[in-house]
């Protein structure tokens, strides 16, 4: 079984095994041309299972073979220009580059003594991201597996910077529309389930300054503690951003910790066009950053990035075998003394190769793209008087839903675009994703593709009208 070890002797072995694994999954985007086969779980589901794991098959030609059939002939294909689902962006061939390189090679950013010019690396990737920010000389961060750990490490720091032993006295203030990891880092930190205040939103979703203001004036006023408020650039549901530079005065008024969740909006950082749109980001005590949504990388590429060094104290932890306090002193700089996590990759090896191959420029060009695109396919619905639009979108997701001429009940047209929805996806023609508005159901586009063309949106928008059109004919006929 040694002969399966990577080492100098396995060499050529490594080459020929990745060699034909990548020239399979090349084949196969080559080839694709459709998000997704349809296929359903039920038909999925028994392949995978009637595989034994004890039984290898002792062949990489062979196993490519079976994973053919549990696995790249029915993945979703985020390339594809008719995926128009999540925060799922295609991915630059550099920063694929990377992901082969690490692996291979498979540093852990832990510590110096793992990983040497690797945390030399991430450490660069920090400082070009906080410059981007306007964080200052300051600042420092980590690389995270992703938004939600980077979110829950920022309001760690901040429930630190309270400075109160009384937990339950904690409040933390975030949009109705914010991301969901905003509540369950307020419970993974041992809050109150009425810890997270949410402040309602304005027409464009954008988080309403007047209320958060009477929040954190009441917060006061019952002797609580406003521990952070959570300004989002790049809404989940909507791509909207919060007014940075007011929640920025409101923080300094009321000493809070000021967190911007740019998961999403974080592409605007490297705009050629739109960086205005995150002014006052520059004020934040913390950042979220997820390159894997709108920097084109590889799953997982996340930052937590902080104003004050300092602050990232309150997530190290010595281990006499790991990274002694000694080590401190002697300069040896672990970044495991800055992450929640131990072991972990260098994932920052794909933005680095991304960045030296194209460019920031590059980046915010393609990001620039998805962001004229969503205003084009907002264009299309506003005229369409088959679907109602929510909001002008100030990234790159279009809410919408389908609104039938003959149909007046909310709750027939609800069925008719989740339907819609799910006969889309089973026919694997493109993808779309859903969510709730005032309690209706809705149907998203996230477009974060740069091949997508207005003309995939305009054909997406009658297969959705076809297939609610046959959902309601044929409810008719049943009713009938």
């Amino acid at each position: 079984m040694r002969s399966h070890l990577l080492n100098d002797t396995t060499a050529e072995q490594y080459r020929r095994s990745v060699t034909e694994g990548v020239e399979r999954v090349a084949a196969k985007i080559a080839a694709t041309d459709r998000p997704f086969t349809g296929v359903s779980v039920d038909a999925l589901a028994p392949r995978v299972d009637e595989i034994d794991l004890d039984q290898p098959l002792h062949d990489t030609a062979a196993v490519l073979d079976e994973l053919e059939e549990v696995y790249l002939r029915d993945a979703i294909y985020f390339h594809h220009p008719r995926y128009l689902a999540h925060l799922n962006c295609p991915v630059v061939i550099p920063a694929v580059l990377g992901e082969a390189v690490l692996s291979a090679v498979n540093s852990s950013l832990d510590t110096w003594d793992q990983s040497a010019g690797g945390t030399l690396i991430e450490r660069k990737l920090i400082d070009w991201t906080t410059a981007r920010i306007g964080l200052g000389e300051n600042a420092d961060g980590v690389f995270t597996s992703g938004g939600t750990q980077s979110n829950l490490q920022a309001l760690l720091l901040a429930r630190e910077e309270a400075k109160t032993d009384t937990l339950a006295k904690l409040r933390i203030f975030a949009s109705e529309v914010s991301h969901f990891s905003v509540k369950k880092s307020a419970k993974l930190l041992g809050l109150g389930q009425d810890a997270v205040v949410s402040i309602p939103v304005d027409h464009d979703k954008r988080m309403q300054t007047v209320a958060l203001a009477r929040e954190l004036e009441r917060c006061t006023a019952d002797g609580l503690v406003p521990m952070a408020v959570v300004a989002t650039a790049g809404t989940t549901d909507f791509g909207s951003i919060d007014p940075l530079p007011e929640i920025a005065e409101l923080c300094e008024q009321f000493t809070t910790w000021m967190h911007v969740d740019a998961a999403y909006g974080c592409g605007l950082l490297a705009s050629l066009k739109h960086r205005d749109r995150i002014d006052g980001i520059e004020r934040a005590d913390s950042v979220t950053v997820d390159y894997h949504k709108s920097f084109f990388q590889p799953v997982s590429s996340s930052a937590v990035l902080v104003r004050d060094a300092t602050t990232l104290r309150h997530a190290t932890y010595h281990a006499e075998y790991l990274n002694p306090r000694r080590m401190v002193q002697e300069r040896i700089p672990n970044q495991v003394d800055k992450s929640l996590q131990t072991t972990r990759r260098f994932d920052a090896l794909k933005l680095w190769m991304t960045l030296r191959t194209m460019g920031a420029d590059g980046i915010g060009q393609l990001f620039d793209e998805v962001c004229e695109l969503a205003q084009e396919g907002w264009k299309l619905l506003a005229a369409d008087p088959r679907f109602d639009v929510v909001v002008e979108p100030s990234l790159s997701t279009l809410v919408f839903r389908y609104i039938p001429a003959a149909v007046t009940d909310p709750a027939e047209i609800d069925r008719a675009n989740l339907y819609a929805r799910k006969a889309l996806f089973a026919s694997g023609d493109a993808i779309v994703a859903g969510t709730k508005v005032g309690g209706r159901h809705y149907l998203k586009f996230t477009l974060l593709n740069p091949e997508t063309q207005a003309s995939d949106i305009a054909a997406v928008l009658d297969l959705i009208a076809g297939h609610a059109e046959q959902y309601l004919g044929e409810s008719l006929d049943r009713a009938s």
